[in-house]
């Protein structure tokens, strides 16, 4: 090991560097265990929570030993007040049917307080040191108090409260802590949901409170919520430190494009002393074999800024750096940095910081248009819109990563979070190991949605705290100030300058439907594949569709008595009058499809326009790929509420067609049919040129014969999408036709097939006919094997018949017949020419499975399948998908009794 002492400003940075061996040497963050502080005790038991009209003590008493709290609700926290008030079975499960009525659930739950309360042991090794009480987040202000005592204030959902409460606790005994939280003052009059009446106007004055669940007031995806996410929504808990504490740590990384064989990195902290007396110590850090420290003083009071870099630390200029790659590009590498402060050779406080090596840069060459780069590499964006994660912030850290674990799956590479509704730490560390990057965003929706915060220091005291909290997310690629509009000038000023002074990497963007070729504004309704290769936008932030999911998912939602007629509990979850179309929407896929029977047959064939919607809506940007589109994103991927309408997956975590959709679309190296001009292409999102590869067209008459074929040579440059030629269909083919796309490497290994069915030009929106396809059953065999607590079947279907069976769609369930839930196809809603097999791996937790054997049941468009078993895994028919298995209903509008 070799010391190294540098000299820079009068201050000494001593740096260390050396590989450990076992018995010998310790690594920098096993040294750093050795003197650890005290750990983080969560309170996330034992509070209760009252209506502050039935404990109407003030927080002195409350918060006192001597308090007995009467008939107050166990509470839950992290978690909303109505999220305890339904865990007490005060008030029924508000997304489920119509159980978030008003006359259900009443709008008083916006206009009171609530008082938390816990009692908590203050751990024995806080002993002589200050121990603080940490909030998370609270929606919408708080007054904490602890043993008699207030302690602060909170005021805003995005910022953290951190109180120093050692004069009110004694290590090894009881503290009791009480909060009263008080929800946002501007809640509004939300509009109701019904088929008469529609979805109505989004937002409203919920907006001029800033920094809170703006969404909760209700907009075209999510009635109102009764409490607006009033509550304690992130999680609490103790910690303790020395004299110094260590804050707001930062690190950059930077690459000497196009070079990627080194890595200059940065790191800061701000360390501050919370005591009346001047303390000496040494902040240190250690990256790996890294390490680096130097020695600070602080007055009282006093906090310094401490920088190391690669001018003062040569360690820090790192050779060979393991990269993080958004998803599709390459692994997602992450680093962790360990930095502590010691005092008299004992830690005074600590931190860990998980960061990526990579750098992002905002256009390409001739082009004003924004095109986001990552290590050098152009990034076709194909991201989704999340609204909100939860209606009622429900989101333990398993479902939040079976989420963004989806959209890895469906090939995106992007999430908006739009107006900053879903914003934790989880979020944002599930998006560093999945490689989604972010689009995020503050407070201000659309100003036709809501007006202008008021409260502007609260607003700007939000977002700073935000930045500050989650800036080394490797993720985050894009701050965005406002959606759908410009941020007043006092409210972007005040930006730019927090960027300027916390943000010297990433770009402010100030609006998403303006700048940089960015634009909005949907559409956001069901249209024909053709409609979405129009080129309106370099950087789409907003198009969506209908998306209806699966009967089970459905059946799931809402009661029987509204299976078989759109009644205003469909309405409800977001099935009227609006910017989605939907009432127009049953109509369209009579016309397209065929008469609907009944709920099954209205769900066969959403799949399809799921299916022909939100592929297209991805295929139709790519076919201008970098020139000049640079990006799509989806309104929306995931659903905050059971819904028809703008998702990738259900709200109960199933996927449904568009997911699988969207997967296709965002092949790496793709071959696709333009739906606009008729030309076949393949789209290459490599930074590699694909050469020596064919491409095989075969048009398929409605009855599995061949009208025609042809194959073409492929050579596709990086980054661009190339044209092959145009379909050719002859002129015998059936009026309904079929077109399979395949694209193999020199090898002959297949790099991507694409499946399309389509009708004559004559009558390109008729595909009625394919109605009368007749029932194929296809054969099946399956597999089974579990390992590390996941169970992995693989099924592979094959038709053995002369027809073509259309979109076979898997769905894992327990013997017992109920649904697994998250599941992860590596394809689903498959179709299969004469002959052909698909092998499909379908991957769940083993514990999901409780014990039973698995099944995997098969529906489709005119899907039957042969009964097949192995060990602990058997297949068989989706029978509740089959439209001859429910009754003939036309499921109508309901058109009498409307609300």
């Amino acid at each position: 090991m070799r010391l190294v002492q540098s000299f820079f400003s009068g201050s000494m940075v001593r740096v260390w560097l050396g590989v450990a061996a076992i018995g010998m040497v310790l690594t920098p963050a096993a040294r750093a265990a050795e003197r650890p502080v005290p750990a983080n005790v969560e309170l996330s038991a034992g509070w209760q929570m009252q209506d502050v009209a039935k404990a109407a003590e003030d927080g002195a008493k409350i918060s006192s030993a001597a308090y007995k709290p009467a008939g107050w609700y166990g509470a839950t926290v992290p978690g909303t007040v109505l999220t305890t008030l339904v865990n007490n079975h005060v008030y029924p499960e508000p997304l489920y049917g119509e159980n978030n009525r008003p006359e259900n659930i009443p709008e008083s739950l916006n206009k009171t307080s609530y008082w938390y309360r816990t009692v908590v042991r203050v751990p024995k090794d806080y002993k002589k040191r200050h121990v603080w009480l940490n909030f998370d987040g609270i929606n919408y202000s708080a007054v904490v108090w602890v043993n008699g005592t207030e302690v602060g204030t909170i005021r805003g959902a995005f910022i953290r409260g951190r109180f120093d409460i050692s004069a009110q606790v004694k290590p090894g005994k009881d503290a009791v802590v009480a909060v009263l939280v008080t929800p946002q003052p501007h809640p509004g009059v939300p509009h109701e949901h019904t088929l008469r009446d529609g979805l109505g106007k989004n937002g409203g004055i919920t907006a001029i409170d800033g920094p809170t669940f703006l969404s909760t007031i209700g907009w075209d995806w999510l009635p109102a919520i009764r409490d607006r996410d009033t509550g304690i929504w992130r999680k609490v808990y103790l910690s303790a430190t020395g004299d110094v504490v260590v804050r707001d740590p930062l690190v950059t990384t930077d690459l000497p494009l196009p070079k990627t064989d080194s890595a200059d990195v940065a790191v800061e902290a701000t360390v501050e002393n919370v005591t009346d007396k001047p303390v000496e110590g040494v902040l240190k850090g250690a990256i790996e074999n890294i390490a680096f420290e130097q020695p600070v003083t602080l007055a009282a009071h006093a906090s310094q800024v401490v920088k190391f870099d690669p001018k003062t630390v040569a360690a820090l200029h790192i050779l060979n750096p393991r990269l993080w790659w958004p998803n599709g590009y390459g692994p997602q590498n992450l680093y962790k940095l360990h930095l502590s402060f010691e005092v008299k050779k004992k830690d005074s406080d600590a931190k860990d910081v998980t960061f990526g090596v990579r750098k992002i840069t905002y256009e390409l060459p001739g082009s004003d248009n924004l095109a986001i780069s990552v290590n050098g590499v152009p990034v076709f964006i194909r991201g989704g819109d999340w609204g909100l994660d939860e209606g009622m912030k429900r989101l333990p850290r398993a479902r939040l990563e079976a989420q963004i674990r989806m959209h890895a799956e469906a090939n995106m590479n992007m999430i908006r979070n739009w107006v900053g509704q879903s914003t934790n730490e989880d979020f944002y560390e599930m998006c560093d190991k999945y490689g989604i990057l972010l689009w995020d965003e503050f407070f201000q929706p659309n100003p036709s949605d809501g007006p202008n915060p008021t409260d502007i220091p609260t607003y700007i005291a939000n977002v700073r705290d935000k930045i500050l909290r989650y800036r080394n997310h490797p993720s985050i690629a894009v701050w965005c100030a406002r959606n759908e509009g410009y941020p007043p000038p006092e409210i972007d000023q005040e930006l730019r300058k927090l960027m300027a002074e916390l943000e010297p990497t990433r770009l402010y963007q100030p609006s998403s439907t303006a700048g940089r070729g960015v634009v909005s504004h949907g559409p956001y309704h069901w249209r024909t594949p053709r409609e979405f290769y129009k080129q309106d936008a370099a950087f789409k932030t907003e198009t969506g569709s209908v998306s209806v999911p699966t009967i089970e998912s459905i059946h799931g939602m809402m009661p029987e008595k509204d299976w078989e007629t759109i009644t205003d509990d469909w309405a409800e979850h977001d099935f009227a009058k609006g910017a989605s179309g939907s009432d127009k929407y049953p109509g369209i896929m009579t016309e397209r499809y065929g008469k609907i029977a009944n709920l099954a047959d209205f769900v066969r064939k959403a799949q399809l326009m799921n299916y022909e919607a939100f592929r297209a809506m991805y295929e139709g940007r790519e076919a201008f790929l970098f020139h000049p589109d640079t990006g799509v994103i989806t309104w929306m991927s995931n659903p905050a509420q059971p819904s028809f309408v703008w998702q990738i997956y259900h709200y109960d975590l199933e996927p449904n067609a568009a997911l699988f959709a969207v997967k296709k679309a965002g092949e790496m190296v793709h071959v696709q049919l333009n739906e606009a001009t008729g030309q076949v292409e393949v789209i290459n999102n490599l930074p590699t040129a694909v050469e020596g590869a064919t491409a095989k067209v075969a048009v398929y008459n409605m009855d599995g014969t061949i009208a025609g074929s042809r194959e073409y040579p492929v050579t596709a440059p990086a980054d661009v999408a190339t044209e092959l030629g145009a379909l050719e269909v002859p002129a015998t083919a059936s009026a309904v036709y079929f077109v399979k796309l395949e694209l193999r490497d020199s090898a002959g290994k297949l790099l991507s097939d694409n499946f399309y069915w389509k009708a004559q030009a004559a009558h390109e929106d008729d595909l009625t006919a394919m109605d009368a396809m007749p029932v194929v059953k296809l054969n099946a065999q399956v597999a089974r094997v579990d390992a590390d607590g996941k169970t992995v079947v693989t099924v592979t279907l094959t038709n053995p018949t002369k027809e073509i069976a259309v979109m076979a769609h898997l769905q894992l369930r327990r013997k017992s017949g109920e649904r697994v839930l998250p599941v992860y196809y590596s394809d689903n809603y498959v179709s299969l020419t004469p002959g052909e097999s698909r092998t499909v791996t379908v991957e769940a937790a083993t514990k999901d499975l409780n014990g039973e054997d698995a099944l995997v049941v098969v529906d489709g468009w005119n899907v039957d399948v042969e009964p097949a078993s192995a060990a602990g895994v058997a297949v068989g028919l989706n029978v509740d998908a089959q439209v001859s298995h429910w009754p003939v209903t036309g499921l109508p509008f309901q058109t009498v009794g409307l609300r």
